[in-house]
């Protein structure tokens, strides 16, 4: 795999982007499929990293997954094999996707047992999965945690529902103890549960094939457990991540882009933010036009202080988009603070955009300031190294408007999470190679 690009900045881009199926829906709905013995259509499925590494977990655990076209998938996990549990390759490739952590729920509900050792991910700071285990717990689940190799061993002979406070408003947590109560015996209330549409999608699948969940949206769910479930057919959301960040390629690039196919309605708040940062774009049904634009204004707060834009859970801002605006706002006009409250390491990329130019203050690991140059200075191409997806997205973002050759390292980050995004930038007149 290659894993260097080679970017010509400074080119403007037009042309249209159509985003591909949401990488965080898809994680949650993949591991659901495990919940029935009958077959699962899912469309829409991104070719990622992330994703493909899934499926591999999928087929060794016995699923039957069948490619009927080139982002739809049938799956059928009527004959699982609880012993791929132990071996060698699956100790491997879970640990390397943090989304294999949402193979416990199903496994424990139907199964009554599961294994997982510890994954990995992105290196964004600590991210507990106290969370999930202790919902588990909640519904019976016996824990164990073998430190000498890493191993977290859940099992349980019959789930039993209970009323569960989260104690931290986590996506996968909720997506996990909610695969698990839909099997289990009685009534499950989940409170503070996340209520981002990736998990609203995962309750309206679960529904369909047999569940009964209420409360679908808000932060307070109630599930009556059912003794199985059925087959259906999903389709997967367009990512609102890519369609933040394509947004953000067009005001940093000064780029007439029109983004396909969006699902607006559930964007939640990203598109107020974007134009807080001066983004003037239309909406046109399901579709986001950026006309190409001399600048950007940075808006103030009504008393003329500086802005801040801070992350928090669903629907507050999504912190997958906080690095976009942070690249945008070093080419914008006027200053704002990046308050990034959620992860500690993910504004530790900040020092690569001060070699290109960028005025930026890294107050601390959840903080940046930055003072817009207002395109005076133009950024400057240099070599980098991507560390985390979202992150390598926004370094990628700042090298097509950058003046001259940027080199990208450690690009792997970034397929785990976007689709062909080199031929797909290069189509709308992007110069960037995999070397």
């Amino acid at each position: 795999m290659t894993d260097t690009f080679e970017v010509i900045g400074g080119k403007s881009l037009q042309g249209d982007l159509v985003p591909q199926g949401a990488k965080n829906e898809g994680l949650q709905i993949l591991c659901a499929t495990l919940l029935t013995s009958d077959k699962v259509t899912i469309s829409n499925v991104p070719n990622i990293l992330d994703i493909n590494r899934l499926l591999s977990l999928l087929r060794g655990l016995g699923v039957k997954i069948e490619q009927i076209k080139d982002d739809t998938y049938t799956f059928q996990a009527d004959d699982i094999d609880l012993d791929f549990f132990k071996s060698e390759e699956f100790q491997r490739d879970a640990r390397r996707i943090r989304g294999s952590v949402m193979l416990i729920g199903p496994l424990l509900a139907r199964f009554g047992r599961a294994y997982l050792p510890k994954p990995g991910g992105d290196k964004i700071g600590r991210r507990r999965l106290d969370t999930h285990f202790h919902g588990l717990k909640m519904l019976g689940g016996e824990f164990r945690f073998d430190e000498s190799d890493n191993t977290f061993f859940i099992e349980s002979p019959q789930l039993k529902g209970t009323f569960i406070l989260m104690d931290e408003i986590s996506v996968t947590g909720t997506a996990n103890v909610v695969m698990a109560a839909v099997l289990a015996e009685g009534k499950t209330q989940i409170y503070n549960a996340a209520c981002e549409p990736y998990l609203q999608q995962l309750c309206k699948m679960l529904n369909r094939m047999g569940a009964k969940i209420s409360g679908v949206g808000s932060n307070l769910l109630t599930i009556e457990g059912v003794e199985s479930l059925g087959g259906t057919a999903h389709r997967l959301l367009p990512d609102m991540i890519e369609i933040g960040s394509f947004i953000g390629l067009a005001a940093m690039t000064q780029s007439e882009i029109t983004i396909k196919d969006c699902a607006v309605d559930e964007l939640g708040n990203i598109l107020p933010v974007f134009r807080k940062m001066g983004v003037d774009f239309q909406t046109k049904g399901d579709d986001i036009y950026v006309p190409a634009q001399d600048n950007h204004e940075i808006q103030t707060f009504i008393d003329g202080s500086i802005m801040t834009i801070y992350d928090a859970p669903w629907p507050g801002f999504t912190p997958d988009l906080m690095s976009i605006i942070l690249v945008m706002a070093t080419q914008a006009k006027g200053s704002v603070l990046i308050h990034q409250k959620m992860f500690e390491s993910r504004l530790f990329f900040v020092d690569k955009l001060i070699d290109m130019g960028a005025q930026i203050i890294l107050c601390d690991p959840h903080r940046a300031t930055v003072i817009g140059l207002n395109r005076k200075h133009q950024l400057r191409g240099i070599e980098m190294t991507s560390p985390d997806i979202r992150a390598g997205v926004a370094l990628l973002i700042a090298a097509l408007s950058a003046n001259g050759k940027s080199i990208i390292r450690n690009i792997h980050q970034i397929d785990r999470g976007y689709q062909n995004i080199d031929t797909r930038l290069q189509a709308i007149g992007a110069e960037i190679k995999r070397l």
